[in-house]
């Protein structure tokens, strides 16, 4: 077992780990505006990865064409960057695997009608 890697944030009297969890909460409040779903549910967020206070977001859109790719990674920065911990928010939108259906969550599969 390794030792626990220090956090500055624990110098500070600051308990609080930044998670995965908030970072995947915090993105659902990034909405696509066309099917009205959020990109977790839609399967949208392909990774997060968080080094130190820096939080990087790899993300698709449902196809290449689609227009809101500059507004997503907007959202992005706002909505994560409000997390406690979080300096930076680097998104990274990528199509390759390109997105499908069977990627949504069933909620969403279900509010679609698939």
């Amino acid at each position: 077992m390794s030792a626990p890697r220090y956090d500055a944030r624990m110098a500070d009297g600051d308990t609080a780990t930044l998670t995965e969890d908030d970072v995947y909460e915090a993105l659902e409040e990034v909405i696509d505006p066309e099917l009205g779903l959020d990109f977790v549910s839609l399967g949208l967020v392909y990774d997060v990865e968080i080094k130190d206070a820096d939080v990087y977001v790899t993300f698709t859109l449902t196809y290449p064409g689609c227009p809101i790719g500059p507004q997503v990674s907007e959202q992005m920065k706002e909505f994560v960057g409000d997390v406690d911990g979080v300096e930076s928010v680097y998104p990274k939108m990528i199509f390759d695997p390109p997105w499908t259906p069977d990627m949504m969550s069933e909620d969403a599969k279900f509010a679609l009608g698939y």
